[in-house]
């Protein structure tokens, strides 16, 4: 009776390990499926859901680093010379701190929108004030270098006493001073302060969250009036603030940036940690800004062979198109990824992947980008003219580095805290529940079903004597 009744046990053992470990497989999809639920929901962009509360106000500061790329011998370029530069920054300011205005639901599941921008300098993180000194191009003189017929420019030149080169402050250089050519306000950013970005029109996700902060329309239309192709013209993705939840990191992350004019993409690089949340790396795609040799669907991005060499130089973005014209254009820091007559033609660039390339590090399971650095550089180009005398004695056309800029922000750690507590640290907390179940049924299951089959056959054993 004792070994019946121990072998009943064990048979209870073994059922009860059973029913654990059952439970512990069912909460795997049950539990997928509760947090699927409850991230839909709250990535949906509409009042009351934490995606509603990051989007309509930046929770974490953004800020715009600015080195400049100081000409150290302007006298040597005008008489022939190879251009030399000399980094000069950061001079820092915070940026995007102003909620988004004249927020619109619409009845096709959107929201319109624009984003007011402005910048309040640094000091504090900062090498130096806004009325620091850096000599640099004449933004006025390269600037009408396109847009002016050469024996007018040269004449405008002469009259206001102006040169290839000039010597400004740091506030002047990016926010803007009146030219003496063209008599009103020119700087790298006129306009930024007062300005908007925008209107933008995108989905809020609720009928589909796989299209949540997809962009629909920027200022009213689907596609860019800047490139005459159907590509290029192109408005792909988000605005790089936030994804669509449960990203893949076998799939490329698209984003558009008005900054230069066009939609790009970056790849998955490796996961890494941030304030103790996993998140996905992603890195702008070296194609990007690949010549059309190497990448042809850059063929339309390309819109004057003669400065480009054919269309062979790599690196380097004209935007001329939505820039009024004005002979300006985008690289990234240094002309990392260019062609390297690139920094042949201008001494001094040192390339960094590290601290020159663009990143995203986005929380997967939510979409949102927890920490980012949006690195871009701004360069005029300028060449050879018998007709404007300081340009006589110039070579060839070079692309001229200006500044470059980081803007960069990272989750701060009430942020993190909050989201660990909220989000991560629920889910974990249900796996391991889940873990705990399965891995703590099966083992009862086992051992009692091994004793179980040990007892029944001592038993057998004492029947056959």
């Amino acid at each position: 009776m004792g070994c019946c009744n121990r072998g009943c046990g064990f048979l209870a053992g073994a059922a009860f390990g059973a029913v654990l470990a059952i439970l512990g497989g069912v909460l795997i999809p049950l539990g997928d499926s509760i947090i699927e639920g409850t991230v839909k929901k709250e990535a949906v962009i509409e009042n009351g859901t934490t995606a509603y509360e990051n989007w309509e106000t930046t929770g974490s500061a953004v800020y715009r680093q600015f080195w400049f790329l100081e000409v150290k011998n302007p006298q040597e370029v005008l008489d022939g010379g190879t251009p030399v530069v000399q980094e000069k920054g950061p001079y820092t300011y915070r940026t995007r701190y102003l909620p988004k205005q004249d927020i619109r639901f619409n009845p096709n599941q959107t929201v319109s929108y624009v984003q007011p921008l402005g910048a309040i300098f640094e000091p504090s993180m900062s090498v130096g004030s806004e009325e620091d000194k850096v000599t640099s191009l004449n933004l006025g003189v390269v600037g009408a270098f396109k847009l002016l017929p050469p024996k007018i420019l040269n004449v405008l030149i002469k009259r206001t006493n102006s040169s290839l080169f000039q010597r400004r402050t740091v506030r002047e250089m990016l926010w803007g001073y009146k030219d003496p050519i063209f008599k009103f306000l020119v700087g790298v950013f006129v306009p930024y302060n007062g300005s908007v970005d925008g209107n933008y029109t995108i989905y809020n996700g609720k009928d589909d969250i796989s299209k949540v902060g997809i962009i629909d329309r920027w200022r009213g239309e689907t596609s860019l009036p800047f490139w005459n192709d159907t590509y290029c013209d192109m408005i792909n993705g988000t605005d790089a603030s936030s994804f669509p939840p449960f990203v893949n990191n076998e799939k490329p992350l698209f984003f558009y940036s008005s900054d230069i004019c066009r939609s790009v993409s970056a790849t998955f690089e490796r996961t890494v940690n941030v304030k103790g949340i996993d998140m996905f790396h992603f890195t702008l795609n070296p194609s990007t800004l690949a010549s059309p040799t190497v990448n042809p669907d850059n063929r339309c991005f390309c819109p004057d062979p003669k400065v480009s060499k054919n269309c062979t130089l790599a690196g380097v973005l004209d935007i001329s198109a939505c820039q009024d014209g004005k002979p300006i254009y985008i690289s990234l820091p240094h002309f990392l990824h260019g062609s390297p007559s690139l920094r042949e033609d201008v001494l001094g660039l040192n390339p960094s992947e590290e601290h020159h390339n663009t990143f995203l590090d986005v929380e997967p399971i939510t979409g949102f980008t927890m920490k980012f650095a949006k690195r871009i550089q701004v360069n005029m180009m300028y060449g050879p003219s018998k007709d404007i005398t300081i340009f006589n004695k110039v070579k060839d056309y070079t692309v001229f580095p200006i500044v470059w800029l980081n803007e960069t922000a990272e989750l701060d750690d009430e942020t993190a805290d909050m989201f660990k507590s909220e989000i991560t640290g629920r889910i974990q907390i249900l796996k391991t529940l889940q873990m705990v179940l399965l891995g703590v049924g099966l083992a009862t299951f086992v051992i009692c079903l091994i004793c179980y089959c040990v007892v029944r056959s001592r038993n057998n054993k004492s029947a056959t004597v």
